[in-house]
């Protein structure tokens, strides 16, 4: 039996990883199953645990008010520390880019314990763009022994990068795996009772690299359209960062066709997806999402790492910069052609079975 253990901290990534945690489980004889959180998110992360009927075996707690990168990188190194040496895995497995994953995967390395990364070599070859993430993904990679890809591209990259073949396997993104268990054709919401008769506009934005004028000038694009076609509602449910919170109301405050709202859990955001009309986002995850469902995204993003989706058309990169997300944004309300041609684009991110593909990897003698 092979002890594997998840580490994981942030919503993002729990939503990935808790369609994994419950597959490893339903193999008691070939797995013994560890659930690590690091509590990067708190609240949010909580959320999507519940949904998943994921309990964690270990927490560490890490998140403190006005945390850095530094506190926690630093903080899960020195606590997870103890935890690899006391449990000593046969794999690591962490998930996509963050902190977190970055964090766990280095102190892995320290102490000789094979990382497998799920969702390996997404790309934007410029480092600083997602920031830190193009970091974290790349240094996660160099240090990993196994990787999840989840399109044919990602496994390009980590080839092109000099990864070995046969320590790559092309799964599908778990994040699929994800919405299979949590649209309901039925499901129900006052605010989505609210935008009825309307074509609804769902907004994402939190990335740090957007923070200060490149938000603003999201926000004001944004409003600009909705005054334009009253036949709109949108719905944006806020990050916590209170930097976002303040470019948002600064913006977007006395505009009654736009709910500010809370964050929502996994289950009512895919949920509130499947309904949408459209979607903007500065997110990743929902770059993946977003074509299984048919809707399409406008990326507020000067570069993406899920190329497969602006080649297949259901993505398209419009930037910051306020005129060109006004126009993109327009168009798609206006043009009929261009986002029925958006809407039905093919979804290259997988069959929903990305999780059972890696459990069989990881059963089938590859951990070497």
């Amino acid at each position: 039996m092979k002890k594997v253990m998840l580490v994981f901290g942030t919503r993002p990534e729990a939503i990935k990883m808790c369609p994994l945690v419950n597959v490893l489980k339903t193999h008691p004889d070939d797995f013994s199953t560890v659930v690590v959180v690091t509590g990067q998110h708190r609240e949010m992360l909580e959320q999507v645990l519940h949904v998943f009927n994921v309990e964690p075996d270990i927490d560490l707690a890490v998140m403190k008010p006005g945390q850095t990168l530094f506190d926690v990188t630093c903080n899960i190194l020195l606590k997870i520390k103890k935890v690899l040496e006391g449990e000593r895995p046969d794999v690591v497995l962490v998930h996509g880019d963050t902190t977190t994953s970055f964090a766990a995967a280095l102190a892995c390395f320290y102490l000789q314990i094979p990382v497998g990364h799920v969702e390996a070599g997404l790309r934007t070859h410029d480092i600083g763009s997602p920031w830190p993430e193009e970091f974290n993904r790349q240094a996660v990679d160099i240090v990993s022994q196994y990787y999840f890809a989840p399109t044919e591209v990602s496994r390009q990259n980590l080839l092109d990068e000099g990864k070995r073949p046969d320590k790559i396997w092309v799964t599908g993104n778990t994040g699929i795996d994800a919405l299979h268990t949590t649209v309901d054709p039925e499901y129900s919401h006052h605010e989505l009772d609210w935008a009825k008769g309307s074509r609804l506009i769902l907004i994402t934005a939190h990335r740090r690299e957007n923070l200060g004028e490149p938000m603003h000038r999201m926000f004001r694009a944004i409003r600009r359209v909705m005054e334009d076609y009253p036949d709109t509602k949108a719905i944006y449910p806020i990050h916590m960062n209170p930097l976002v919170r303040k470019a948002a109301h600064e913006e977007l405050d006395g505009f009654d066709r736009l709910h500010i709202i809370d964050p929502l859990e996994v289950f009512d955001f895919h949920n509130f997806m499947a309904k949408s009309y459209l979607i903007l986002t500065d997110s990743g995850g929902i770059q993946e999402e977003a074509p299984s469902l048919g809707k399409p995204v406008l990326v507020m993003r000067d570069t993406t790492e899920r190329p497969e989706g602006v080649k297949a058309g259901t993505l398209k990169l419009v930037g910051t910069e306020e005129d060109v997300i006004y126009n993109e944004f327009s168009r798609l309300l206006s043009d009929v052609s261009e986002y029925e041609a958006m809407s039905h684009a093919s979804n290259p991110y997988g069959d929903g079975h990305a999780s059972e593909r890696i459990a069989s990897v990881l059963s089938d003698g590859h951990l070497r």
